[in-house]
């Protein structure tokens, strides 16, 4: 059954901290899965949170340590000492602890980093700090299990039993050669079924999908869904295997990615959370907000220049909202099924062929729903024949027009290497606006002769 917090359970942790009972916390806590008591920390005083991170076993605080939103985790590292952090990286797989340790300060950096006990992995997490945090090398962990080439099966099985100790979950058996270059994989089953004496230059696998340390986040996280793997090696400049990215990291990559652009859509600038503050969340709305408030500004000039068509035939104005809202919606539904598209590396074709494809969608839509605008507005409203004829002929070019704004705008950006979710947000919706009430009466300009 899902774990849930529940305000009694955070009544009971609060007595039982404010009563020094630490013998009672811990048998509370014990069974709990360290996501959970992330989630319970969440709900805490950053002084409750650290008092019971300081009476639970290592073991189970540095996997917290993994879980915890990065405010309250922050909050959480700075009540610590260089010593207590270093004692929970100790346990951490190497990628972790680098991830940590990058979000300290300088000075704290190299306090702890100098209290690291093992020297090795001591080692490690340095080099794993010189690369940006979203490429591959920044993704990648030191812990993996690699074998020689020209071992037998029997010397295999010698060092992956040593190797394996440092080794929380082995995804794949890694062949290398003298120089450490990767060469391929090692099937468990053919090592399992093969003569002891066997050399593994005859039994490993030669094909192996990797990626490079200065591989993108995201590059990686579309070759691994890709491909369905759990894990894949990454090599530097000259092909020798530094490490590997595990599932785990690349699923928060996926959902970081996924937040990002959802933001975007709705006009946010930067990454904030509900709870940040009234400073940070206004400076993150803001632009796109002022963005909304110019394209208005342009309506309303626009407007202004169809002033007299409006005073004699004032039909046509009723009509404004319902040609705009058209476009806006048109525009966001065309742009994001683009930019998921190309999200997803599922768009094929010459970008003349998309726009072919998306007017012929676009103008079977507008046919079907001019149709039915023309009957409404004649039979349920009283519109005349001449005024359901504008706003018809207006509601099918909109369509079109609007279409192709939002199909070609997000394949720009991306041949210009700008993030495409750009497209899906008010940037999209105030163009079309615009181009809708500029087109409508046009139109109704060309027909009234006003």
């Amino acid at each position: 059954m899902q774990f849930k917090i529940s305000k009694e359970l955070l009544e009971q942790i609060e007595q039982l901290i404010h009563a020094k009972n630490d013998s009672q916390l811990e048998i509370l806590l014990n069974d709990l899965h360290h996501a959970d008591i992330a989630e319970i920390f969440d709900e805490l005083e950053s002084e409750e949170a650290i008092y019971i991170f300081k009476i639970l076993d290592s073991e189970i605080t540095a996997e917290i340590l993994t879980e915890l939103e990065d405010d309250v985790r922050e909050k959480l590292l700075r009540g610590l000492s260089a010593k207590e952090i270093a004692e929970e990286l100790d346990e951490l797989d190497t990628d972790d602890a680098a991830d940590i340790i990058a979000e300290l300060p300088q000075s704290k950096k190299e306090e702890v980093i100098s209290e690291l006990e093992d020297v090795e992995h001591a080692k490690d997490i340095v080099d794993l700090l010189r690369y940006d945090e979203d490429s591959a090398g920044g993704l990648m962990g030191k812990e993996l299990v690699k074998v020689n080439e020209n071992w037998n099966v029997l010397t295999c099985v010698k060092e992956m039993r040593i190797q394996a100790e440092n080794v929380t979950r082995v995804h794949s058996i890694y062949v290398v050669d003298d120089e450490n270059r990767l060469k391929g994989r090692l099937s468990l089953k053919d090592l399992l079924t093969t003569s002891t004496k066997t050399p593994i230059s005859e039994v490993y696998i030669k094909k192996v999908d990797s990626v490079r340390v200065s591989d993108t986040n995201v590059e990686v996280a579309r070759i691994m869904q890709k491909y369905d793997l759990e894990a894949i090696p990454v090599v530097d400049e000259m092909g020798r295997l530094v490490g590997r990215i595990t599932i785990d990291d690349i699923v928060d990559v996926i959902k970081d990615e996924a937040d990002k652009d959802y933001q975007l859509a709705a006009g946010i600038s930067q990454d904030v959370e509900a709870d940040d503050s009234i400073l940070e969340l206004t400076k993150a709305r803001l632009p796109w907000l002022v963005l909304a408030l110019l394209g208005g500004f342009i309506s309303v000039e626009m407007l202004g220049l169809f002033e007299g068509a409006m005073k004699e035939h004032y039909k046509l104005f009723f009509f404004t909202p319902l040609i705009a809202a058209m476009a806006g919606n048109v525009g966001v539904q065309s742009s994001a099924i683009i930019v998921q598209g190309l999200a997803n590396h599922s768009i094929s074709g010459s970008i003349v062929n998309r726009l072919l494809k998306e007017i012929s969608l676009s103008l079977l839509n507008g046919i079907i729903l001019a149709s039915i605008l023309f009957l409404g507005s004649h039979f349920l409203l009283g519109v005349e024949t001449n005024i359901g004829v504008i706003v018809t002929i207006a509601l099918v070019s909109v369509i079109i027009i609007a279409s192709l704004i939002g199909t070609s705008i997000p394949l720009l950006l991306n041949k210009f290497g700008i993030d495409p979710a750009l497209a899906t947000g008010p940037f999209i919706t105030t163009s079309n606006d615009i181009c809708g009430i500029l087109i409508y009466f046009s139109i109704a300009k060309l027909i009234l002769g006003f």
